[in-house]
């Protein structure tokens, strides 16, 4: 069986014609294998969903309980229809995974998702699959983007903390994975007091504590004068009203993006932090350098420059070009 005819992309993502199943469909399919609960891969509305025990969870707390008919935790090796499929973790975001594609005959197919090689102290690591094909993002696909260790970058919000002590803190960061991923980093470079957030926040910081994951003390940020010097909120609340209520914060943000100066000036950014939950460009090639697959497949991100690079190095590679992604950004 040629590669294509096991996966290959459609109009509603990508489809595995022996399965009958599609991973990280982007509308309603009769059956959906899904990488990670962020909203530009896990969608409400399917027949069936299959993923980690964790990302059904979340996926039931971000859309209500029936965002599904039926759901299934994936554990260990599955069959379904005529493939044996399993999840494997990615290293991005709580629950994350890979899912690794075995037809009856034919190449062994990991589909990745989003992933990161970096420690995450929210999630578990990134695990690598051997694999003939290896379907990658690219979204920091270019030579460009090394992001630095974040706990350096942690321990710049902790000096500007204390060169600044009468000044909040505002550090935005997506409600799921990232914010809880700071707020860590931060108990891990020192930062013990109160740390405040947004009510956005809550119900995943909740859960992420419900799982094992210890946060220290977090306080509401929705009194008039909030009690602690370091504030979470979702890059959203600095658009609104609420923002008002802090005389002259520190504006920060916690993203990979933060690398470009650019972004971080027109979002008024004081304090860019450069904390990615995506492999950067040394790290999706030294992955696939490891792996040493036959075949490359880029879904979406900087597509161009991982396919040079890839043909620079004599690796057989295509670009999948699937839309719909990146729309809950990192």
């Amino acid at each position: 069986m040629r590669a294509d005819q096991i996966l290959h992309p459609t109009e509603a993502g990508l489809y595995c014609p022996p399965g009958d199943f599609y991973i990280d469909p982007i509308r309603p399919v009769p059956r959906a294998l899904i990488t990670h609960g962020h909203g530009d891969h896990a969608r409400a509305g399917h027949g069936a969903v299959m993923a980690t025990r964790q990302t059904l969870e979340i996926m039931a707390i971000r859309y209500g309980a029936d965002f599904t008919e039926s759901r299934q935790i994936a554990d260990g090796q599955i069959r379904v229809g005529d493939t044996t499929v399993s999840f494997h973790p990615a290293g991005h975001i709580l629950g994350s995974a890979q899912i690794a594609v075995q037809p009856d005959k034919g190449p062994k197919i990991v589909v990745s998702g989003d992933y990161c090689r970096r420690p995450n102290p929210v999630c578990a690591p990134y695990e690598p699959v051997p694999c003939d094909i290896f379907v990658t993002e690219a979204t920091f696909g270019l030579p460009v983007f090394r992001h630095p260790d974040p706990l350096q970058e942690m321990a710049r919000l902790r000096a500007s903390m204390a060169e600044f002590p009468e000044r909040q803190h505002l550090i935005g960061a997506y409600a799921l994975g990232k914010a809880q991923r700071v707020i860590s980093l931060a108990r891990q470079a020192g930062i013990d007091g109160p740390i405040a957030i947004h009510g956005a926040l809550q119900r995943l910081c909740d859960y992420h504590v419900e799982q094992g994951i210890d946060l220290g003390e977090l306080i509401p940020a929705t009194a008039a004068d909030v009690p602690a010097q370091l504030v979470i909120a979702p890059p959203s609340a600095f658009a609104s009203a609420w923002v008002q209520r802090f005389r002259d914060p520190v504006i920060g943000f916690a993203s990979g993006w933060m690398q470009v100066r650019a972004r971080a000036r027109q979002r008024g950014v004081e304090l860019p932090l450069v904390i990615s939950d995506h492999v950067d460009w040394t790290q999706v090639t030294q992955t696939i350098r490891e792996l040493a697959p036959s075949e490359v497949w880029i879904t979406h991100g900087n597509e161009d420059g991982l396919m040079r690079w890839c043909e620079l190095h004599q690796i057989a590679a295509r670009p999948l070009r699937l839309v719909g992604y990146e729309d809950e950004p990192e």
